[in-house]
């Protein structure tokens, strides 16, 4: 979410996490569901009220 919120393409993030953009592609579809935004900026702030971009939290 971190890494969506900063504006990455999936391809910039899979190449971060060293992952497939195909997965990139999953989970952001995944990540748009659970939090209800049809678009990636609703989404992060969407994540942003949440409190989900605060660092040190888990």
């Amino acid at each position: 979410m971190r890494l969506l919120a900063q504006g990455l393409t999936n391809a910039e993030i899979a190449a971060r996490l060293v992952v497939s953009v195909r997965t990139v592609d999953n989970h952001v579809r995944a990540v748009l569901d659970k939090l209800d935004a049809p678009t990636r900026r609703h989404a992060a702030a969407r994540a942003e009220e949440l409190g989900l971009l605060r660092e040190g939290e888990t």
